[in-house]
């Protein structure tokens, strides 16, 4: 006898990259049941490559692009998706169990795809100026070495390919290989050898750098073979940045002493992609294998996912349990759809005209029409976002006569006309006084030419913000903390009591929330107008234990896959306790901001504490490392 079991998967796929999104694909096609949990974001280490040219059947994208569609193609077919971590795994019997941030899920099988993240060579100065000269990503950071020199340490692909993309910024590249040659593919190397701003030192090794002030000034470089150590400086004696490009370790901590792992920490797999553990495989860059590509990755996903659909087959036929299987997805949708053109056609004893090219059911759909900002694809999600949503935010916009505040205007103006009624905005001027009011329930007290009235949640009033002042610096509030940069849109709500004023989330953007900074933004929404992304008690307990008042500034770059869950878990935090301001500035509208914490890599986090402590971090934090870092 079989039983429906509404809250089992055939397989649970931990890790959205190309692996997982290609399993996803081949599973859900196959109408099984799957789920791909990612706690970063989907789309993997790929994402963070600026060109891919060696993807068979597409000439030239960018990881990003590739992976975007990917995921839209496990998705079409009905794959499930949850952003959340793994924290553990019960593999014991025929139905195990994956332990994630976001609760429990149940499934016959487990397919691993956590992938590999940059290794860290150790040298001196590495961990001290991570962010203020070292970096591990051109993409995210490139743009902050505009006009200098860097150094690119590495011979491999990434090393090659990146050192290319930085001759955008940097007046000079060197690459130090510590081989007599590079080891990747030669046609790859053969861009950087060729290339009039890169020059290659092989043989050679970064043993250290210092700083002085502003930034890196010199490097200490060892040749392997000779052991002559010399000291490297730019050619202006300026400052410079160090780009590591030195391999991967694998991201296998979930499954230490779960499955079996090679003296390096990379999964064991077997013929067919399975582990040491019945019913649980793995796929991608953290398993054993002698090529770590894309193209590598896909092929994984796609004979690990065959494999499973035999196991999770067998599975359901031993113990008489059926998850419930994808019947309404895009694909069948459009499937029966055209059954449906070429039935009608048929009775009207005509033939249907000559099908176009199968693609994506709503890639048509997807594209935007002229004068419009966001695609039929975003406008559903973010209509499913307004849906949920327990009252009427309202987002402030602190305009200047510039044209980034007529694009962020513009940019709200729209998420405002798609929202119900779930969001208004209304503009004010660098005095204070409400310019304009948009949306349907906009509170009655907004009054234009009026002042805006905005209290913190403990009743203060909040301060009206202004330029950047003739120095160029940015100016400050009267508690010493977070910028006044405009233009800035700020999540307010109703504030308690009926007297229509507004209160300040804590949560606000300093710039246009787009790129990869628009999920976290409308997941800021949500998350300040309810229900908000689920915690557990723990974390719930921690967020609001904080008493004393902090402020947490986020400097991002909207090219930066590593910033949004950093800003996502400031503004988390700040969206649950009212003690917690958590902002966030694209940082390329406001570089002095990069000056005033020597910060070179994003995400930068300042925090600073009602004591006047202020502390400086660089790198991607989810909610328990931010708390760490509020001391909570």
């Amino acid at each position: 006898m079989t039983e429906t079991q509404d809250n089992l998967y055939d397989v649970v796929v931990i890790g959205g990259g190309p692996a997982g999104l290609t399993a996803g694909l081949y599973l859900a096609r196959a109408r099984y049941r799957v789920l791909i949990l990612e706690k970063d974001d989907f789309g993997g280490q790929i994402t963070i490559t600026n060109e891919v040219v060696n993807y068979p059947g597409v000439g030239r994208t960018t990881g990003r692009a590739l992976t975007r569609t990917m995921r839209q193609q496990a998705q079409d077919f009905g794959a499930e998706f949850l952003s959340a971590e793994a924290t553990g795994l019960d593999v014991e019997g025929d139905v195990k169990t994956v332990h994630t941030s976001r609760g429990d899920l149940r499934t016959f099988g487990i397919l691993i795809a956590t992938g590999a993240s940059p290794r860290k060579l150790g040298f001196t100065g590495e961990a001290e100026y991570a962010g203020r000269g070292v970096a591990y990503c051109a993409t995210c950071d490139g743009e902050f070495f505009t006009g200098k020199e860097v150094l690119v340490i590495g011979g491999g692909f990434a090393a090659a390919e990146e050192s290319v993309f930085l001759t955008k910024y940097a007046s000079k590249v060197t690459i130090l290989v510590r081989e007599p040659d590079f080891t990747c593919d030669a046609s790859v190397a053969a861009e950087a050898k060729n290339n009039p701003k890169i020059e290659v030192r092989y043989n050679t090794v970064l043993d250290g750098v210092t700083a002085g002030q502003g930034g890196l000034h010199e490097a200490t470089v060892r040749n392997v073979e000779t052991g002559e150590i010399t000291t490297w400086k730019p050619a202006d004696n300026g400052t410079f940045g160090v780009f590591v490009f030195a391999g991967y370790v694998p991201a296998t901590d979930l499954v230490r002493g779960v499955v079996e792992l090679d003296d390096h920490g990379y999964v064991v797999t077997h013929g067919y992609l399975e582990t040491s553990v019945p019913g649980v495989y793995a796929a991608g860059d953290l398993r054993v294998k002698n090529l770590r590509q894309v193209v590598t990755a896909t092929a994984d996903g796609a004979i690990a996912a065959v494999e499973l659909e035999r196991y999770a087959k067998q599975l359901s036929e031993k113990t008489g349990l059926v998850p419930p299987r994808p019947n309404t997805s895009a694909y069948e949708q459009a499937e029966a759809a055209a059954a449906s053109k070429a039935a009608s056609a048929a009775n009207a004893g005509t033939s249907p005209a000559p099908a176009p090219a199968k693609r994506s059911a709503d890639a048509a759909a997807a594209a935007k029409k002229p004068g419009e900002l966001f695609s039929a694809a975003i406008k559903q999600q973010l209509g499913v976002v307004f849906g949920r949503m327990n009252r009427p935010a309202t987002l402030v916009l602190e305009l200047d006569n510039t044209p980034l505040s007529t694009e962020l205007q513009g940019f709200v103006g729209e998420m405002v006309a798609l929202s119900g009624g779930k969001l208004n905005s209304v503009a004010v001027d660098a005095a204070g006084l409400v310019t304009a009011i948009d949306g349907e329930t906009a509170p009655a007290s907004l009054v234009v030419g009026e002042p805006l009235e905005v209290t913190l949640p403990d009743g203060a009033a909040l301060p009206v913000y202004g330029s950047l002042d003739d120095s160029g610096r940015a100016e400050f509030d009267p508690a010493g903390v977070l910028p006044s940069a405009r233009p800035a849109v700020r999540i307010c709500l109703p504030a308690d009591g009926d007297d229509g004023k507004l209160t300040f989330t804590g949560l606000a953007f300093h710039g246009v929330p787009s790129g990869h900074e628009f999920n976290s933004f409308v997941l800021g929404l949500y998350n300040a107008a309810g229900p908000g992304q689920p915690l557990g008690d723990d974390l719930k307990e921690r967020i609001a234990a904080i008493k004393e008042p902090v402020n947490v500034t986020v400097l991002v770059s909207l090219t930066c896959t590593m910033c949004p869950e950093t800003v996502l878990s400031a503004q988390r935090i700040a969206s649950l306790n009212p003690a917690v301001r958590a902002e966030a500035y694209d940082v390329s509208h406001f570089p002095e901001l990069r000056d005033q914490y020597g910060a070179m890599s994003v995400p930068c986090i300042v925090i600073d504490k009602a004591d006047g402590a202020q502390t400086v971090e660089f790198g991607k934090k989810n909610i328990p490392q931010m708390l760490d870092l509020l001391g909570a």
